[in-house]
């Protein structure tokens, strides 16, 4: 196999320890320019007249079939802030956009590339995987003045194995700031463990339990420059609140659970029909 883990021993302590670390300038610019003029290509060839909403404070909303299958196409989903009383979109589908996913890396060759490259892959090694494979994957806008909150939450809610394996990476494609909805996260709070699962069933999906409440002053904001990646712990508690700023903040996340040794959760949101390529095997 050949691969060799690329973080040192100090990353993967704070790792553990936090819950997420900051590996600063994990992409470099050309890989940032390729991903984001082919996802510009991609919003001026997109049709927007049939839609879908994303909502990032009540994800039990996002249950149709456009949403469901999105799990290995590319689908585009709007801003709940952006269509007016008429219906019609505010302002251009550009700006309009929350999130394009959940297959970039498999289908689109400039987010396939850097997914699957050998620093992707030694991070991965680094981590302890074994048979790693990226479930999601998805570009998220935070446009400016409309970009939706994300409540607190934990990636293995949302992307469930036994035992729980998913751990997040968060590419920022663009500075994110405070004023622009950067990542907040509770250090350490992974250590607490999982406190619910979304479940999908006949009728959608819904949360086991409900959203507990956090006090804001346990968050850190996680301000990052432009190709600077987050590795996200599946248990961490994290959060973004509203772009209110002029400014975008475009961002690159994939999730990505182990299948050696562990089982996907039947009754996650994602139902693929065929299986995802791993990373490596070792």
């Amino acid at each position: 196999m050949g691969i060799i883990g690329n973080l040192s021993s100090d990353q993967l302590h704070s790792f553990n320890s936090q819950g997420f670390i900051v590996l600063e300038s994990f992409a470099s610019p050309e890989e940032i320019d390729a991903m984001m003029k082919r996802m510009e290509q991609l919003l001026h060839e997109f049709d927007c007249s049939s839609t879908s909403i994303f909502s990032t404070k009540n994800q039990q909303q996002s249950t149709d079939n456009y949403f469901f299958e999105s799990a290995e196409n590319v689908s585009y989903f709007f801003e709940e802030k952006a269509f007016g009383d008429d219906g019609n979109l505010r302002q251009p589908k550009e700006l309009s956009i929350n999130k394009v996913g959940h297959a970039l890396h498999e289908i689109e060759p400039a987010f396939k590339k850097f997914s699957s490259s050998e620093k992707f892959s030694s991070l991965m090694f680094s981590l302890g995987y074994k048979r790693p494979v990226i479930i999601q994957s998805m570009y998220i806008f935070k446009q400016p003045g409309i970009g939706g909150e994300v409540v607190p939450h934990q990636d293995n809610s949302f992307l469930y194995t036994e035992p729980p394996t998913c751990t997040g990476l968060w590419l920022a494609l663009e500075d994110a700031t405070i004023t622009n909805g950067c990542i907040w996260a509770i250090p350490g709070s992974q250590k607490n463990g999982l406190v619910r699962r979304m479940i999908r069933g006949e009728e959608g999906v819904s949360f086991d339990r409900p959203l507990p409440t956090y006090d804001q002053k346990d968050f850190v904001p996680i301000e990052v420059k432009a190709g600077s990646m987050v590795v996200i712990h599946g248990d961490l508690i994290h959060q973004s609140f509203e772009n209110q700023s002029p400014k975008s903040r475009h961002a690159y996340s994939l999730h990505v659970v182990d299948t050696d040794g562990c089982k996907w959760a039947p009754d996650n949101w994602i139902r693929r029909k065929v299986e995802p390529e791993p990373l490596y095997v070792s």
